[in-house]
């Protein structure tokens, strides 16, 4: 499985009596350097980079439609004014006052307002809602406006207005309360809102984690020093991977995010703190074997440094699958969350095995591992009674019931295990899936407020209509056709282009909410009623001459590519696994229960994650690219522990019976893995602590499926079904 004599050379090699001061002078010289040439990667985030291909439909037909009207073009921020009482005149001389404000004083990037100052009052009615609540003002600003600059214009616009009115509209109390408030929506309010959401994020979720981190490991190892240990080799691996990747981000070779480096962060301290845990555990196993802390190190790194890499070598070649991923925002998690991952492991096998040579056996203080001719003479020097040395980290009466259990009744132990699961996996077929981006946001939030009154007041289907653009047949015709179809509430009059000869477009306002699911499923028969159309007027390749645009088509299309991003890139995630697998273990047995029972176990964290978040806490339904991103990580995350107790059964299969290298496998595996996993999951649950839905829900599966891999299917599930198979449990053997 492992070559123990490489990896007793490389234990030397980074953690020598002389050798271990030049690997941390060479990290500490990588993270100077790199942090004085390359700027940190929260710095390069863009937040509005294109989620969907230049290919995808939607975005042909925004291209087609603001090349033939220009005069259309922009980003709308939908300025929506209510007061429950119903808009009194004074409230309508006050949005004329804002919007002649605007007007005489564009905020920048501002390209158009509706001169609404200078309308009758009968005009200003059509500005209202039906029962004369809410009023929309539109605010157009320039495509080209990016958003930073966006967030900067509209803080000076609502400070403008404020300024004008004499009151502040955007005050934070509830828009229940009597008076006149105003709120931020449409595709300026939720960018610049989202973008508020994850400011100052990333520290946030670094200070948190590192945290909730130090008090875990504060907590499991009661040692104070060696809390820090991997939070200091965590905290170097960062320190390199931050300017690493805004390097790249800088010079265009990838594009972040805020919500990927959220996750990104989260995903280092919780697999570098595995990383590091997993060579702890070898290391103090052996300082009570072994006088010199130097041959300690050399074998502790011998027989973890194979699984640490193996396993960080697995997690970063999944993840790497998300390269086949179109949605941008998956794509985009591919290179970033690799590449820490790859640099982490690094770390666990050169600078953490030289952080605890110079630390030696003062790491594990005031538990300190010592031999037992260490013991005596400790004993003897302070005249107390001799007698056998204190072992810490040994396995308890619990570990050690285990992996009796597992050992000796693993029929009874599987069979339950797998009812459990099984029963969890089944609800996992009531998932509902949502792609509507409001959807994550809290609701409080100020778009989220105004995005609600536009729904509770106006049409639901005026909110983002359908765009239809044409450049063959009768614009009439068509409009007929539209209006016959029952899920359409209103079509448009059509409008030719001014620039492109031929060229019409009409606006289709449908009667359900254009961010839900079923409005979504209107759009293939839109494009079929047009198409139709076109065809009964003699028009050739009906096909090439619509296209459908607006914010339900771009979900429509992002519906189909997560689709197509799960049934490409689960499989070449199952493979890659698989593979690897049967390199490291040279067995098809063993590589075929081991994916088995991570893939039960995914199915059963995405039933107990449905539990827990639309039951318990009243989500409807998940982000549409949560089961994927929760694949990715469970399944290779999950098959760190099983590597690493695999590794252990095996390796004391070599002195002792199989059923009695199960036990003791499981029993010697059981402590660093359960603290591994609690603070793994722990890691991922931090995300809940963030205002963004899709990162909450994403946080609580995924922290679910950790703790089911920890306590389910690695004490129970692999060890049973390892007994049960016996000898052929590593078939064939390979060499």
């Amino acid at each position: 499985m492992e070559n123990s004599s490489f990896f007793a050379k490389w234990g030397r090699f980074v953690a020598g009596p002389k050798t271990r001061w030049v690997t941390l002078a060479v990290w500490v010289i990588l993270v100077v350097l790199l942090s004085a040439l390359a700027p940190a990667v929260s710095k390069e985030e863009n937040n509005a980079a294109a989620n969907l291909p230049s290919s995808s439909p939607s975005v042909v037909a925004q291209a087609k439609f603001k090349q033939a009207f220009p005069q259309n073009g922009g980003t709308p921020a939908l300025l929506v004014w209510y007061d429950k009482l119903g808009l009194s005149p004074t409230d309508l001389r006050d949005i004329e006052r804002a919007a002649k404000s605007l007007e005489q004083r564009p905020v920048p990037g501002q390209m158009s307002i509706p001169p609404v100052f200078k309308l009758p009052p009968v005009a200003l009615k059509g500005f209202e809602s039906k029962d004369g609540t809410t009023f929309v003002l539109p605010v157009n600003f320039k495509s080209s406006v990016s958003t930073n600059e966006l967030q900067s214009s509209v803080t000076t616009m609502e400070k403008q207005i404020t300024s004008a009115l004499g009151q502040n509209p955007f005050r934070g109390e509830a828009v229940s309360t009597p008076g006149l408030h105003a709120r931020v929506t449409g595709p300026v309010g939720i960018a610049v809102d989202a973008q508020g959401l994850f400011k100052n994020a990333d520290f946030a979720l670094l200070a948190a984690t590192t945290l909730l981190v130090l008090v875990l490991l504060i907590v499991l190892y009661r040692s104070p020093i060696l809390a820090f240990v991997p939070l200091v080799a965590v905290g170097f691996a960062y320190g390199v991977i931050s300017p690493l990747l805004g390097l790249l981000a800088k010079s265009g070779v990838i594009t972040v995010d805020a919500q990927g480096v959220s996750i990104m962060t989260v995903l280092l301290f919780g697999a570098g703190t595995d990383y590091c845990l997993f060579l702890v555990a070898r290391y103090r196993e052996r300082l009570y074997d072994v006088d010199d802390k130097f041959v300690a190190i050399r074998e502790a790194v011998s027989g973890a440094a194979g699984a640490i890499a193996m396993s960080g070598l697995t997690v970063v070649l999944s993840l790497f699958t998300l390269l086949f991923a179109r949605v941008g925002s998956e794509h985009r998690f591919a290179v970033p969350f690799s590449v820490s991952i790859f640099v982490m492991a690094i770390a666990g096998v050169t600078l953490l095995p030289a952080l605890l040579s110079v630390l030696g056996r003062a790491s594990f203080f005031p538990f300190i591992p010592r031999t037992q001719a260490m013991w005596e003479e400790r004993q003897a020097k302070h005249g107390a009674k001799r007698g056998r040395s204190r072992r810490t980290g040994e396995p308890g009466r619990f570990s050690r019931f285990v992996g009796r259990v597992v050992s000796v009744r693993p029929w009874t132990v599987l069979g339950i295990s797998v009812i459990v699961l099984a029963v969890l996996a089944t609800i996992s077929v009531q998932i509902k899936t949502t792609y509507n981006l409001l959807d994550s946001f809290p609701k409080d939030m100020p778009s989220r407020q105004g995005y609600t009154l536009l729904a509770d007041h106006f049409s639901k289907g005026s909110l983002a209509p359908v765009q239809v653009v044409i450049d063959r047949g009768s614009g009439t015709a068509i409009k007929s056709s539209l209006e016959r179809l029952p899920m359409v509430a209103s079509v448009s009059t059509p409008s030719q282009s001014r620039v492109s000869a031929g060229v019409s477009q009409m606006q289709v306002t449908l009667n359900a909410d254009p961010y839900s699911n079923a409005a979504m499923a209107d759009i293939p028969k839109i494009q079929a009623a047009v198409e139709h159309a076109l065809a009964s007027e003699g028009v050739a390749s009906p096909a090439t001459h619509v296209w459908i645009a607006g914010e339900t088509a771009t979900q429509q299309d992002t519906k189909l590519l997560t689709s197509r991003d799960t049934h490409v890139v689960i499989p070449i995630v199952i493979g890659i696994i698989a593979l690897l697998l049967l390199l490291y273990l040279r067995s098809i047995v063993a590589m075929m229960y081991l994916m088995a029972t991570v893939l039960l176990s995914y199915f059963a964290a995405l039933g107990t994650g449905w539990v827990i978040l639309h039951n318990l806490m009243g989500v409807g339904a998940i982000q549409g690219a949560i089961p994927l991103y929760a694949f990715v990580f469970l399944v290779a995350l999950g098959e760190d522990y099983n590597i690493f107790m695999v590794s252990r059964i095996w390796q004391e299969r070599r002195r002792m019976p199989l059923r009695a290298a199960i036990s003791e496998g499981v029993s010697r595996t059981s402590t660093v893995i359960t603290s591994a996993g609690l603070i793994l999951a722990g890691t991922f649950a931090v995300l809940a602590s963030l205002p963004i839905q899709i990162l909450v829900q994403f946080g609580i599966i995924t922290a679910v499926g950790v703790l089911l891999d920890t306590f389910v299917v690695r004490p129970f599930v692999v060890p049973a079904i390892t007994a049960i198979l016996g000898r052929f449990s590593d078939w064939p053997a390979l060499p």
